[in-house]
Formats: C-alpha cells, structure tokens, sequence
C-alpha cells in the first residue's frame, strides 16, 4: 500500500490531508525524528511478527525494544519477524514506511504496546518512507482500528 492508499484510507476520518510528507528519509527510527524534529521515542516504530493465525503487528515508542518473554507470555509462541518480502506481501507497505492504516489483510491484527502511553502525541508513518502524521492515543487507536493495548516492550 502506498502513501496514496493510506492517503485514501485516512480521508474516511477527515485526516488525509494531515500526512507530512518529508524531503528527507523517514525510514528509521533515526531519521523520522531527525526528518520531524522530535525525539525518537516519539516515533510510533511498527513491527511484524508471525503468528499461527496471520500476523502481529505491534505499534511501539521509537525507543521500545520488544521482550521475548512478555511476547511469548502475551502470545504464546516465540518472536519471529516477518521478512522484507513476506512484511509488503501481508501489509502492502515497504520496510520503512509499515504503518497500521489501511491494512486490508484481516490476517494482521494490530496492537498498540504500553511504552508509547508516555506521549500527548506519537508519529506513524503513512506508507511510504518520507511520511508522517501526528496523532494522539485516541486518534490511533481510532485510525488503526486495533485490536488491543500490550505490555510486552521494554523502553
């Protein structure tokens, strides 16, 4: 899914026209924050993992590192990471640009973890890796459509 799509997806909530759309690469942790201007932590980072069922996606603080135990005791199966090839086939975003809005894949299901609790507001990208857009906890919630609050990173 490109930035267009996402686009398209957000417009149903009045905030298409709220992508930031950067000069500069977005596509790490790094870079987004220096691209934004704020502290990494503030980068709303999304990883994939695989599951039985489909795909985990989880929504954490730039400054989150996940916790095999606390995943396995919330999933019950070890942390595996989705390839490049197998994030884009399951998401339709580019490494870099993944983020939980549009994802018509019904076999992803989309959690927010704890750590990014610490911020008024937090930066997903948009699905493209010069993207952007600001949002408060409700606001992602809302806009991820996800399926619950984690506690399974360490920050």
């Amino acid at each position: 899914m490109s930035i267009e799509k996402v686009r398209e997806y957000l417009k149903q909530f009045g905030r298409d026209n709220d992508i930031i759309v950067l000069e500069k690469s977005s596509a790490t942790v790094a870079l987004a924050a220096q691209a934004l201007g704020v502290e990494p932590a503030r980068i709303a980072k999304t990883l994939t993992f695989k599951s039985h069922d489909g795909v985990i996606m989880i929504v954490a603080a730039g400054d989150a590192r996940v916790d095999n135990k606390k995943f396995k005791s919330t999933f019950g199966i070890k942390a595996k990471m989705l390839s490049p090839d197998e994030v884009i086939e399951a998401t339709g975003h580019v490494i870099g640009g993944v983020c939980p809005f549009g994802i018509e894949n019904k076999n992803v299901k989309i959690y927010l973890d704890k750590s990014l609790e610490r911020f008024e507001t937090v930066y997903p990208a948009c699905g493209s890796q010069n993207s952007a857009i600001k949002l408060t906890l409700p606001e992602l919630e809302k806009l991820s459509q996800m399926t619950a609050w984690i506690n399974i990173c360490n920050y």
